[in-house]
């Protein structure tokens, strides 16, 4: 499986988020302590937004904790929107098109988890991918095939029913071929503007995931922390596991539910699967 954060608030370096916590993301891909596997080592990814409408992308197979490239990158590149995700592969080749995040358009797509028996559902879910999109996709993963699926379903529209109405389809699918469990999933992805957060499988026992407290309530917590003073009310973090242990911090998403961050008022509702007619 893998590990992500996806991060929405003040512009920040890369490195803050990625290098600097006590847990951080490159410290979980060798010790991750709520993943699958304590090491996410097959590769990583990191997708950003800067003066452009598309986000930049970098990919790449290096284990994320000896990869040079990323530690000079993250020390440059400032952004208000990050997603980064370190991956461990549930059996697809460790290359980087099979690394997240996913790109299309102005959209950035994360996955952690698994579509069930993905080798006996791919063919039916491939050809349920809108014609003018299958063209685009790269690489072989699960996560892509569901990126491209919600991309048909009406994801830059609709992105909350997109992803119900995909889940709906790849647990049919998967009931109708005999899969016990069609789906296990964490799911982050953005337009660059807000950001929605998804918790779900189809056995009731899903990956972990936090969201950061609400800044100014943690800065009269904590009004020694300095990076509290830098950043704004609007600063959110979305993490498969919390970067730290500063108490109040982090909140467990609900099992079946999923969030928005976005300007003014954040969202927490429930996620319910809609099934083809």
């Amino acid at each position: 499986m893998c590990r992500w954060l996806a991060y929405s608030g003040s512009p920040v370096l890369l490195e803050e988020l990625l290098y600097t916590p006590k847990h951080s993301l490159i410290d979980q891909s060798l010790h991750s302590t709520m993943g699958a596997e304590a090491t996410n080592g097959d590769g990583f990814g990191i997708g950003w937004y800067g003066t452009l409408p598309t986000p930049g992308t970098f990919h790449s197979v290096e284990p994320a904790w000896n990869d040079r490239n990323l530690r000079d990158l993250s020390a440059q590149i400032e952004s208000h929107l990050v997603f980064a995700h370190i991956r461990a592969s549930s059996g697809t080749p460790v290359q980087q098109t099979n690394c997240h995040p996913f790109r299309h358009g102005n959209w950035l797509w994360m996955h952690n988890g698994a579509l069930g028996d993905f080798h006996r559902v791919k063919r039916e879910l491939v050809l349920a991918v809108d014609p003018a999109l299958y063209p685009s996709i790269e690489g072989s993963t699960d996560s892509e095939v569901f990126f491209y699926l919600a991309l048909t379903m009406g994801l830059e529209d609709d992105p909350p029913g997109a992803v119900e109405r995909t889940v709906g389809f790849i647990e049919h699918v998967g009931y109708a071929q005999g899969v016990e469990h069609p789906i296990q999933m964490t799911v982050a992805t953005t337009d660059g503007t807000r950001l929605w957060a998804f918790r779900y499988s189809s056995e009731g026992k899903s990956r972990s995931l936090f969201y950061s407290t609400r800044v100014d309530t943690l800065r009269d917590q904590h009004p020694e922390v300095a990076v509290l003073q830098q950043v704004s009310d609007e600063s959110r973090l979305v993490v498969s596991e919390p970067l730290g242990d500063l108490a109040g911090a982090w909140n467990e998403v609900p099992e079946s539910h999923y969030g928005v961050i976005q300007e003014g008022q954040d969202e927490l509702l429930p996620f319910t699967p809609r099934p083809p007619a």
